[in-house]
């Protein structure tokens, strides 16, 4: 496999225990265990990171832009997802 024919692999870094793992980039590598190498020499030089997650580009799906409205707006008539009438007492506090 030649170089330019690498696929692309999207790097996620978790920067703390505890923390959920953040998407920092992506790069070329001709598989996992070099984009692993690679992501941790590029994306994690000054020992930011406790974990690093790649997935190869291809086989993340997601949804459009232009399907925005039929995906999310359903969302809007469960008045229950929406605590607006919900009495919360006041030793709550913030919340």
């Amino acid at each position: 496999m030649e170089r330019k024919d690498w696929p692309l692999w999207e790097v996620f870094v978790r920067s703390k225990a505890g923390l959920s793992h953040k998407h920092s980039g992506s790069l070329h590598a001709p598989d996992a265990e070099m984009a692993i190498s690679n992501a941790r020499d590029v994306y994690t030089r000054r020992s930011e990171g406790v974990s690093i997650w790649v997935v190869e580009s291809k086989h993340i799906h997601s949804t459009l832009e232009t399907d925005s409205e039929s995906m999310f707006d359903p969302n809007e008539d469960k008045i229950y997802r929406h605590p607006t009438f919900y009495d919360i007492p006041d030793e709550v506090g913030h919340m």
